[in-house]
């Protein structure tokens, strides 16, 4: 019906067989475009041309990739332009259904998994610079800034007490690192020279901000791909740490009850995202811009003067932040980008080192029980929280717990060595950046 009255209107034109130019200023330049009469059939194949039918099922060789620095473009393959797309497509499916209908993380899932559909959109180019995905990756991940501002909000969100309740909470958050420092030599095994081992190792923390950060700064080639891992892993927490806590603990050991903390002081809350800061300053400097951003959200929190402040840190600016950070990252996961053997590589390394961390965690729980007396025992499954994903860690931990013994509540436990896994992680990259400075 369009086309028959787009005939019916335009049949004057066609009977004159007139052209028109039209004269369009680009620049300095200027483009003249002429535009020539149209048959129906001509119209009906132009606009076939213009489908993504056409575009999945009859790929082209002068396809290029859509990338936020064009200089970075390349032809595409014919199998990224068909089966690629397709096989994304399935992917995201299949992210929406574990976002929705098992709620893993959907706050995450949701935003990476449709900036994943978008940008696997034939023709749209919607992850080039003047995509709306390109322009996202560039106003805030290619330049670190949306990293800071998730660890601001992270760091307004965060109670310090059961970690000062229990210090020994922070060794379990140490721990959890080995997964960072094991896949580096993992990486460097596998052929990665060391400085790009060492911006993917950051992913065996689960901390994506982090990732990010240290990726921008050894291995920018490579940030995509390890900011689709990292992030794939914070919102895959639920899945991928319950068997490993309960193939390494017994079922008596997932019964342990710990004794209730102690109530923590106002002014140690206070003080502790400054001891942090400075403990920084005068050891790792390279880690400041993340340690900072974190204290300062922390110690507007604690301050209790600006409600106001801490409140939109908390809520409105980290909620932006993640929709902008989920499209960011969602849009690497075009088919381009994704299948190919270098981040496929990336995936399985920060896998295993995700799995070592979590291990980590929980096997140095069950050392620290060797030494300890039975009242000052701590549930192995809480070793599992020293990676950084706060909170999702600290809530696996609580729900596994409860699994065997619903009257357990292992959560503010829990939240000790996951927010010691977060400054743990910004303090293995500024190890990891120190080194390469």
């Amino acid at each position: 019906m369009l086309l028959f009255f787009i005939s019916i209107f335009s049949s004057p034109l066609f009977a004159s067989g007139a052209t028109h130019d039209v004269v369009a200023k680009s620049g300095t330049e200027e483009v003249q475009h002429e535009y020539k009469p149209k048959s129906i059939s001509e119209l009906a194949a132009s606009f076939y041309e213009t489908t993504g039918i056409k575009a999945i099922i009859d790929p082209q060789d002068d396809v290029m990739t859509s990338e936020p620095n064009p200089a970075d473009a390349r032809p595409m393959t014919h199998f990224e332009q068909s089966w690629g797309r397709i096989i994304m497509f399935a992917i995201v499916i299949v992210l929406f259904y574990l976002a929705i209908a098992k709620g893993f993380e959907p706050l995450l899932l949701l935003p990476i998994a449709f900036g994943g559909l978008l940008a696997n959109i034939p023709l749209a180019n919607m992850g080039g610079a003047h995509g709306m995905l390109g322009i996202i990756y560039n106003m805030g991940i290619a330049n670190e800034f949306f990293p800071l501002l998730i660890f601001m909000g992270v760091g307004a969100m965060t109670d310090f007490s059961p970690l000062l309740a229990n210090p020994k909470a922070a060794i379990l958050g140490g721990a959890a690192q080995f997964g960072i420092f094991g896949s580096l030599v993992g990486a460097v095994a596998l052929g990665f020279d060391l400085q790009s081992a060492s911006a993917i190792s950051i992913i065996g923390g689960a901390d994506g901000p982090t990732s990010i950060f240290i990726a921008n700064r050894l291995a920018p080639e490579m940030l995509g791909a390890i900011a689709v891992a990292a992030y794939s892993y914070m919102a895959l927490v639920p899945v991928i740490q319950p068997p490993i806590m309960k193939a390494l603990t017994t079922e008596a050991e997932r019964k342990i009850k710990m004794p209730k903390l102690r109530k923590v002081h106002k002014l140690e809350n206070l003080f502790l995202p400054i001891l942090i800061l400075f403990l920084a300053i005068l050891f790792l400097p390279e880690s400041t811009p993340l340690i900072g951003a974190f204290a300062f959200g922390n110690f507007l929190k604690q301050s209790g003067v600006v409600e106001r402040l801490s409140d939109t840190m908390q809520n409105s600016l980290i909620n932006i932040v993640t929709i902008f950070l989920g499209l960011g990252v969602g849009s690497k996961l075009a088919a381009d980008k994704f299948l190919v053997l270098e981040t496929l590589g990336i995936m399985v390394i920060g896998l295993i080192a995700f799995a070592a961390g979590t291990a980590a965690g929980v096997i140095m729980a069950k050392i620290m029980n060797k030494f300890s007396s039975e009242e000052s025992k701590v549930n192995p499954l809480i070793g599992a929280a020293g990676v950084s994903a706060v909170p999702m860690a600290a809530r696996v931990v609580s729900k596994v717990g409860q699994e065997y013994d619903k009257s357990n509540v292992l959560l503010m436990h829990a939240m000790g060595p996951n927010v010691a896994g977060v400054i743990g992680s910004a303090v293995a990259a500024g190890v990891l950046l120190s080194i390469f400075k």
